[in-house]
């Protein structure tokens, strides 16, 4: 079930950074706190699922979306 990831891009913690304009280490505290899915590298690095960090983009207040 996934193989998906395999896939799917992802984003380093300094790229989720910069489309929301924050620090790189408010990614880590959303990831720590459920707010994002973050996957592991096998250098224990974490990545964003790009669709996900759009998403959650989408349904900030003040977005064109809403």
């Amino acid at each position: 079930m996934n193989r998906n990831i395999e896939n799917e891009s992802l984003l380093t913690p300094a790229e989720v950074a910069a489309m929301f304009r924050v620090d790189p280490k408010t990614v880590t505290r959303w990831a720590k706190a459920g707010k994002l899915t973050s996957i592991r590298t096998l250098g224990g690095h974490r990545r964003y699922r790009e669709n996900e960090v759009k998403a959650l983009l989408k349904s900030l207040p003040g977005n064109s979306s809403n």
